[in-house]
């Protein structure tokens, strides 16, 4: 194992007119008319539309700018990511979870720890963000410690996992399904997941790593998850390390274009050498292509000029301090080609208004919705913690209302609990029935009210709010028939008629 891996214990198509239009360091007269976003299909032909929307979201990225992303460990989930928003002031877009255990953890501690990067990467999806999930899987049939993770197995011994009716093939599945529960979890959630399990395999320094027949290995967990569990929430990431003294050139590991979504390269030492980049986006043949991990923060004006079709990168875990200065990391998150996740919610926020999608907000200055609007705007959906900050210019701290407007459109037929959660009052109306009556100041209190939705019907909404002083907070939330709460997202909603 190389040296500088051993101390890592503990990553509706749009438009591309619109796309770049949105951007705030694209040009948009550039763009000629008729160019048109790229037609990403995930692999898996039943994948979930919010994994769709991931898969064309970064296609159409790809060249004009540059995902943020940050790496936490399974004991300590937001541990990082923290500290990256305490240290800049921004959140990365991109949240790296991890699901493999490696410090000998009783299976009952091992899944409250799983239990609880669920709930992270589901709050996370809730507040605009996108998640991705590693998996340093031990070999199965040992104890979860790193030792056997970052184990050297022969061919042969290795051999004897993949291959159906052994006793270690039974075990790697048994693994499988262990793991499956918690994405299941995530599915249910509609929860997107950028999947990259066995990473690194062109290199020695795992179980899985260097062998002749990886991919034999990659269509096990595949044909497991789509086919046995029906995953559809993820998108599949293949990623090898950079081809350096240590890691095989890509190509021998890569399982083919029928099983792989995004591909990504891990980059160390701050070696992002153009060879990397190059030969992976030859082998990508226009699939999405992306930095999976690294300890240095890469130079964004180097990526624009030379290398601008990676449209993500995660930085690992306690590398983000141990490996870089406050000075880099503020100066990376405050470049223009980086996005952070305040860009990304007000991005897809713009993309969804002008899909159609997302409700019309009239803000007043005064709490009694009266007098004409100071500002009219569409907000893809209502999911604002605006603390202490006007939601908007022009508009003041305290004593503000706002009143929204639309139709709901609901995906499944049967009862849909809706919810709010607000500082201070609300009112929901759907089909002109009220549903929601809580038009009192109040600190974050959450209320629900049910009705019968028929699917693919378009029904009218309105949800009117007021701020009185201090905090304020709006969330609009659904439970639906076949799935748990979620805000209710943006394809959801659409802009009055």
């Amino acid at each position: 194992m190389n040296k500088f891996r051993k101390h890592r214990l503990f990553v509706l198509t749009v438009p591309l007119i619109l796309l770049v239009a949105l951007l705030p360091w694209a040009n948009a007269e550039s763009i000629p008319p008729a160019a048109i976003g790229k037609a990403a299909s995930p692999v898996n032909p039943s994948a979930s539309a919010e994994s769709r929307n991931l898969l064309e979201y970064l296609a159409n990225l790809s060249g004009k700018g540059l995902i943020s992303g940050q790496h936490d460990y399974l004991e300590s989930p937001d541990e990082f990511t923290g500290k990256l928003k305490q240290a800049t002031g921004n959140d990365a877009v991109l949240h790296g979870y991890e699901l493999g255990a490696l410090n000998g953890q009783s299976p009952d501690t091992i899944d409250r720890q799983r239990e609880a990067v669920v709930r992270s990467a589901i709050d996370w999806h809730k507040s605009g963000g996108i998640v991705a999930m590693t998996f340093h899987e031990n070999l199965p049939g040992t104890s979860p410690t790193w030792s056997n993770v970052s184990m050297s197995l022969s061919q042969s011994d290795f051999d004897a996992y993949v291959t159906p009716g052994t006793a270690q093939y039974d075990m790697l599945i048994a693994d499988l399904d262990r793991t499956a529960v918690y994405l299941k979890q995530l599915q249910a959630a509609g929860v997107p997941v950028l999947w990259r399990p066995y990473h690194e395999m062109n290199g020695g320094w795992f179980w899985w790593g260097k062998k002749n027949n990886f991919s034999a290995l990659w269509n096990i967990m595949y044909d497991r998850y789509v086919g046995k569990h029906k995953l559809d929430n993820l998108l599949w990431v293949w990623n090898p390390n950079a081809p350096n003294g240590w890691a095989d050139a890509y190509a021998s590991y890569y399982p083919g274009a029928d099983k792989v979504d995004v591909l990504a390269a891990d980059i160390y030492n701050n070696d992002f050498q153009q060879m990397y980049y190059d030969s992976l986006l030859k082998l990508a043949d226009g699939k999405p292509i992306a930095i999976g991990e690294s300890g240095e923060l890469p130079d964004p004006e180097m990526l624009a000029k030379s290398q601008s079709k990676w449209v993500y990168m995660m930085t690992w875990g306690k590398m983000l301090t141990e490996n870089n200065s406050q000075q880099i990391i503020s100066s990376f998150m405050n470049a223009d080609y980086t996005l952070s996740k305040n860009d990304f919610v007000r991005l897809t926020s713009k993309l969804a208004a002008a899909a159609g999608n997302g409700l019309r907000g009239e803000y007043f200055d005064n709490k009694e919705l009266e007098g004409e609007p100071v500002i009219s705007r569409t907000d893809a959906n209502l999911n604002f913690t605006w603390r202490d900050t006007p939601p908007d210019t022009g508009i003041g701290n305290n004593y503000y209302s706002v009143r929204w407007q639309g139709r709901i459109q609901a995906p499944v037929t049967g009862t849909y609990t809706i919810k709010t959660v607000s500082d201070d009052g609300v009112r929901v109306w759907i089909d002109g029935k009220l549903i929601i009556d809580s038009w009192v100041p109040q600190n974050d209190v959450a209320r629900e009210g049910s009705i019968r939705l028929k699917k693919n019907t378009r029904y009218k909404i309105k949800v009117e709010y007021f701020e009185n002083r201090g905090k304020a907070d709006m969330k609009l939330l659904w439970t639906r028939p076949d799935r748990q709460e979620e805000v209710i997202p943006s394809d959801a909603l659409l802009l009055p008629r």
